[in-house]
């Protein structure tokens, strides 16, 4: 079997910490190129190329971002942005850019985490934000290209965010009564997210946009 490169933009995030995991033990990948603003702790693993760049100066490690198989986990909070401009800077524009340079280094898929909901035409800046930023990546010139729409994310963190702690314990409880259409927005394993983003884009192409509840079920197949 062929074996592929992928990138990894995110990785110190909790699903993007367990997507490297995940790419480290499949025999489909033999190299995983990270990219991170820090040391991510993923020295001793041996199929890991780590590099430490400045995301504002992104277009300086452009002959960098190379391989087959490219994967965004980027994410931050109002709290941790300061603001809902600098949270477009990094929902947004910045998965756009990294998307635009892949590309025109001829990477062939793409898999970014957006979030359940996600619509450019929401009042909400969230969902507003994601929703923009999904509609970019399409417009992108990838052979395949997957957007997961996680809900509410669960798993150990390696930043405490309170709010979403909360709304995790909330959406818990909740969650036997999500069924039908109301099944997409059930909290998901960051673990679950990660293993389903490499199994979709390892078995399909094309264009596809998988909710919470498709995620889970891919996970798990």
């Amino acid at each position: 079997m062929e074996t592929r490169t992928a990138i990894v933009f995110g990785a110190t995030g909790l699903v993007g910490r367990a997507l490297v995991e995940e790419l480290c033990k499949s025999d489909r990948y033999d190299t995983v190129k990270i990219f991170v603003r820090r040391d991510a702790g993923f020295s001793g693993m041996a199929k890991v190329k780590g590099f430490i760049i400045d995301y504002s100066n992104l277009k300086d490690y452009s002959a960098l971002i190379t391989g087959d198989d490219l994967f965004i986990c980027l994410g931050t909070t109002i709290r941790k942005a300061g603001s809902v401009r600098r949270m477009e800077e990094i929902d947004r524009d910045l998965p756009l850019e990294i998307a635009s340079l892949a590309s025109g280094n001829s990477v062939e898929k793409l898999a970014v985490v957006s979030s359940a909901g996600a619509n450019p035409g929401s009042s909400n800046y969230y969902l507003r934000i994601k929703g923009e930023m999904e509609r970019g990546i399409m417009k992108s010139e990838f052979r395949t290209i997957m957007v997961a729409r996680p809900s509410i994310l669960l798993g150990e963190r390696t930043e405490k965010r309170r709010g979403e702690d909360i709304g995790r314990r909330v959406m818990k409880i909740a969650s036997i009564f999500l069924i039908g259409k109301l099944a997409k927005y059930r909290p998901i394993e960051g673990s679950d997210v990660a293993r389903a983003m490499m199994k979709a884009i390892g078995e399909n192409s094309g264009t596809q946009i998988l909710e919470s509840d498709v995620l889970q079920k891919i996970c798990r197949n």
